[in-house]
């Protein structure tokens, strides 16, 4: 089992450095996309002064730059599994002159710090991606000061996230895919209703929240969604590699299709859903 999760945590580290620039090219788009939640999450634990914060799993540096920017005399301590996604979280703090930052490439499931080190801790989309959530849980709480707030954000069911669906579910129509092991790392891994409170209760956390929120995806063109995920989707990448030319461009026309079904009028705003979580210790 334990080899299992180091297998799963490998090929999450190389898979999000791999996929760093994509997500560096698409920054603006992805940031203004994912900011709902980050803000939600924010609310949720209210940094303050001189806090240490802690944000885990955060890739280009969000929502972790923004906590720091609100902190006066605090510090953020903003972590990722993937080291070239880390670089460029550093890259934007420089831009937006942000200093009471540090970065530290870790496994959530092993966190480098003593118990009780930190005031509050921000998680926008990795529980999904971690190999043992339970774990991760646990940990969070062990780094975390009694009475610390936490809060994460998770993707609500497929029926309310056609950014994604579109183009996995015209994959999955025209290849087969083998359907991934159950609580296998994946974006809907987490969305079973009332799965990430249990996972917190049992972590020890209390006064657990869940607050839906919604957010678009405002790709303006269809050609901009499309080369967005073909650019920073992992198991998109992953399966569009297996298929050949005239494949890859039947599913593409598929996608540009729905797409254009749905939003007949153009300036492509795509409806999405999250669950922010929100405890204490």
């Amino acid at each position: 089992m334990q080899q299992q999760l180091e297998d799963i945590r490998d090929q999450q580290k190389q898979s999000w450095n791999k996929f760093s620039a994509g997500w560096k090219k698409w920054d603006e788009l992805t940031m203004d996309f994912l900011k709902p939640m980050g803000l939600e999450i924010i609310d949720s634990i209210k940094p303050t002064g001189n806090q240490l914060i802690l944000d885990i799993a955060a890739g280009t540096g969000e929502p972790g730059l923004t906590i720091a920017s609100m902190l006066e005399g605090g510090k953020v301590v903003i972590t990722d599994i993937a080291e070239d996604m880390l670089a460029i979280a550093r890259e934007h703090a420089a831009t937006r002159g942000i200093h009471n930052i540090e970065t530290k490439t870790c496994d959530v499931c092993e966190l480098p710090f003593p118990d009780n080190s930190f005031d509050a801790i921000s998680c926008r989309f990795g529980f999904m991606f971690f190999p043992d959530m339970q774990l991760a849980a646990n940990e969070m709480r062990r780094v975390l000061k009694p009475g610390g707030r936490i809060a994460t954000s998770v993707w609500n069911i497929p029926e309310k996230n056609f950014w994604v669906t579109a183009t996995m579910g015209t994959i999955n129509r025209n290849m087969e895919l083998p359907p991934p092991p159950p609580g296998a790392p994946g974006m809907f891994r987490c969305c079973k209703p009332g799965l990430m409170k249990e996972i917190f209760e049992k972590a020890g956390f209390k006064n657990i929240t869940e607050k839906e929120v919604p957010t678009q995806l405002r790709s303006g063109t269809i050609d901009r969604y499309w080369n967005m995920m073909t650019e920073i989707g992992a198991p998109i990448v992953a399966a569009l590699s297996k298929a050949d030319d005239n494949l890859r461009q039947k599913i593409k026309n598929e996608v540009f299709e729905l797409v254009s079904q749905k939003y007949p009028q153009g300036d492509i705003a795509i409806d999405a859903s999250a669950l922010v979580i929100g405890a204490e210790k």
